[in-house]
């Protein structure tokens, strides 16, 4: 007999992966645009503008924000804002062709500083379990690639995790290349829970579809084992995504952005 939270769980994990296969199909209607428009116009770059102004980019997304397939109920009721403005700036919007060469040390601890507008959040890389995936943050951070982003999901119902690393700030962008998975069967991970505290990969539901979209789980929650855990928040990042969870949720129905400004206004990898 399943039992009601159990059956919630269920829905809520469902609706996690049919969004994360809308945010592909997205991603291959736009490719598909884009190529299009570059052919007929000869100019590539025209296909970002396109893209944006056709409204590919409205969608609800995987951990990504998402409201489109939930109807709250009733108006949700808003906390204040615990953050403070952004820093000047606006997110990059440089893509790259390939992942960056595998060039850290796999032996060797790395730290990755989220410096937002909550308060830092500080995260241990597992760089020997996850060596692309720490490599690729690495890259991307040396780049500037996260700086000015926004947060743009929050769950609060069945699973509890904030969403970042996109800059278009939507769910649908990415840095153009795509990570292998890693790191599935990491000891933390049992009976298909992601501990609080765990830094995890979000992907397209398709295996080796990572990007630069990540997730922080603030609250135990239970996933199917296919996003690569490769960090581990600290005691005081974790203070600052109680912070932020407890502000809640646009929607009202437990999956929306965050009421609470979330920006990474600086995102640094330092070798330990």
């Amino acid at each position: 007999m399943v039992s009601q939270e159990q059956r919630r769980r269920q829905l809520a994990r469902e609706k996690f992966l049919r969004q994360q296969q809308r945010r592909t199909e997205a991603r291959r209607k736009a490719r598909i645009r884009n190529s299009v428009i570059a052919s007929v116009l000869g100019v590539v770059l025209i296909g970002s503008l396109a893209l944006y102004t056709t409204g590919v980019l409205k969608q609800d997304d995987d951990k990504t924000n998402a409201s489109a397939e939930v109807t709250p109920s009733a108006s949700p009721s808003k906390a204040p804002d615990p953050c403070d403005k952004p820093a000047e700036g606006k997110p990059k919007s440089k893509t790259w062709k390939k992942e960056p060469a595998l060039s850290i040390d796999k032996s060797a601890k790395y730290t990755m500083k989220l410096d937002t507008t909550c308060g830092e959040i500080d995260v241990a890389l597992k760089a020997s379990a996850a060596p692309h995936t720490v490599n690729s943050f690495n890259f991307l951070a040396g780049q500037g690639y996260f700086d000015h982003t926004k947060c743009h999901r929050l769950t609060t119902n069945g699973i509890y995790v904030l969403q970042c690393g996109d800059p278009t700030g939507m769910g649908t962008g990415g840095p153009g290349y795509t990570i292998p998975d890693e790191n599935l069967k990491d000891k933390s991970l049992k009976d298909n829970i992601y501990p609080a505290g765990t830094v995890a990969m979000a992907n397209t539901g398709q295996k080796n579809s990572g990007g630069s979209q990540f997730f922080l789980v603030y609250q135990d929650s239970e996933l199917p084992p296919s996003y690569t855990p490769f960090g581990t928040v600290s005691e005081a990042g974790m203070k600052v995504l109680q912070k932020i969870a407890k502000a809640g949720e646009s929607t009202g129905a437990g999956d929306g952005a965050p009421n609470a400004t979330v920006v990474i206004d600086k995102a640094t990898v330092s070798k330990n």
